[in-house]
């Protein structure tokens, strides 16, 4: 790229117009030249700069750059710094490591989940066609054009209680909607075991993965949520519940309501904003505040990073695009800020994390694809 285009596209980025791969190449670029510095330490002070120029642009230019930048928080004021060093930066700046043209395609993640019904038998739901699809008791399971199970009682009588369980694999969600009204989304790689019918004086349901909850409000029977040895008591509200087996600890969200949280003879309340962080090794509930957007991100078709960890930030990766992370060399666990559609195919959701100071490639194992990450 000639110094003329390369201009171009850092006016472009200072007006908040680039698209997210051009947005990516330019804090690629910063990273680059903030790597061939011999001493960080003499570097001027590029955030009061940034403050500077910020404030000498004209208000409508200010207020379109609207969007988040998406790298580790170590790389400030790219914009800054790369205005500074246009001059030689472009003339003598290294071609980027072109990993990104050997990217192996996946796409993102879709609706789907599978229903065991009480007699064992499976019904694909991703597939399935609209209307009722099985009876369970007196308990009718109709899917909706939208691609959700819906569950309504009808006049038969039914003695026992069944049990029904729908589980997501990796690259699915879904939404279930219990017998009560309670509205219930499934992340990828997560289950929920209920009852066709709530009976007695509470209604209980089991997780593992990861789930929000709109709880329908029945003061005189309670809500419950198992996952592990963690019970969530509710009796109407928002929330969300992360419990995958490969996280380290085990999180809960409030949004609306109020929720307990038990665990291991110890118990915490919850208010709206907060989260419950239980870790499987110890016995204590840890309660701060939270971002409960960030939290739902997933439900609602998106991954919002803050201070989000890069190992961490790769499980939930893994689990949308059914990959195998594996790491090669001192990969810096690095945090992320910032948010991106899931929707999209991975090689663009990797040239967005490409923004860091780490680099991926994609191999075929068989059936499987492992992503493989290097410094």
């Amino acid at each position: 790229m000639d110094q003329k285009t390369a201009k171009a596209l850092i006016d472009k980025y200072l007006a908040g117009q680039c698209t997210l791969e051009e947005q990516a190449q330019v804090e690629t670029w910063y990273n680059q030249l903030a790597a061939q510095q011999k001493d960080k330490t003499e570097l001027p002070d590029y955030e009061a700069r940034n403050a500077q120029i910020k404030a000498g642009l004209p208000p409508d230019l200010t207020a379109q750059r609207k969007v988040v930048r998406l790298w580790p928080r170590i790389a400030v004021a790219a914009s800054t710094l790369l205005i500074l060093s246009l001059g030689v930066y472009f003339i003598n700046r290294r071609a980027p490591k072109p990993v990104q043209a050997q990217l192996i395609d996946v796409a993102p993640g879709a609706n789907g989940a599978t229903l065991t019904l009480g007699n064992g038998h499976k019904i694909l739901l991703n597939n399935t066609t609209q209307g009722q699809i099985a009876v369970q008791g007196n308990a009718v399971i109709n899917r909706t054009p939208a691609g959700a199970i819906v569950y309504a009682t009808n006049n038969a009588q039914s003695d026992g209680i069944i049990f029904n369980t729908v589980t997501t694999m990796r690259k699915e969600k879904y939404k279930i909607t219990l017998v009560d009204g309670t509205k219930v989304w499934l992340n990828a790689e997560s289950s929920i075991r209920y009852p066709t019918t709530f009976r007695g004086s509470k209604r209980e349901v089991e997780i593992t993965g990861e789930a929000y909850f709109e709880v329908a409000h029945n003061a005189k029977k309670p809500f419950y949520v198992k996952s592990n040895n963690e019970t969530i008591q509710v009796l109407g509200t928002h929330f969300n519940v992360n419990a995958y087996s490969d996280e380290p600890e085990m999180k809960t969200t409030l949004l609306e309501g109020s929720v307990k949280i038990s665990y291991n003879g110890q118990s915490a309340l919850l208010k709206p904003g907060q989260q419950a962080i239980v870790s499987p090794s110890g016995q204590k509930i840890n309660v701060t505040e939270a971002n409960g957007k960030q939290a739902v991100a997933w439900k609602d078709g998106q991954f919002i990073f803050e201070h989000t960890a890069l190992k961490t930030l790769m499980r939930q990766v893994a689990r949308w695009y059914d990959l195998d992370v594996v790491y090669n060399g001192n990969v810096a666990n690095d945090e992320f800020n910032g948010q991106v559609d899931a929707n999209v195919n991975l090689s663009k959701m990797l040239r967005i994390l490409q923004s860091g100071d780490v680099h991926f490639e994609i191999e075929n194992k068989g059936n499987k694809k492992e992503l493989i990450v290097t410094p």
